[in-house]
């Protein structure tokens, strides 16, 4: 019999559900401090709806949309928890807004800073073939 959506869920249940292995939760648990399953004696985790929302957030952003553990702490300090549940949901992240007032001589968006940008990568290209002896 299946538990229903407002049941608590333990480690393997939600290991399951979210697809992913339980000891990648527990180290999740490691890296954000907003993710707190309740505890019981003995140390059994037990999540609640709101905490799988959350982890299912973390989840996608983790390993659909390619963020990294700093990306997506980032992301909760300046959008908060609301955003990861919604990304869990499939919402998908706004693009950062334009700024205002562009400077074209500033920057990647000059074609100097372009250039700059093209020739920086060349030399850690051309670097990188030293070291491998192409």
């Amino acid at each position: 019999m299946a538990k229903g959506p407002d049941a608590f869920r333990t480690i393997s249940e939600a290991a399951e559900e979210l697809d992913v292995p339980q000891h990648v939760l527990r180290f999740w648990e490691t890296k954000f401090s907003f993710i707190r399953p309740m505890k019981r004696a003995g140390g059994r985790r037990f999540y609640r709806p709101a905490d799988i929302a959350v982890l299912r957030g973390v989840r996608r952003l983790l390993h659909d949309e390619g963020y990294t553990i700093k990306g997506v702490q980032k992301l909760q300090r300046e959008q908060g928890l609301k955003r990861l549940v919604a990304a869990g949901q499939g919402e998908g992240l706004a693009a950062p807004p334009l700024p205002s007032d562009p400077r074209p001589d500033h920057g990647l968006g000059s074609p100097e800073g372009l250039l700059t940008a093209l020739r920086d990568l060349q030399t850690a290209k051309q670097r990188l073939d030293e070291l491998l002896g192409k």
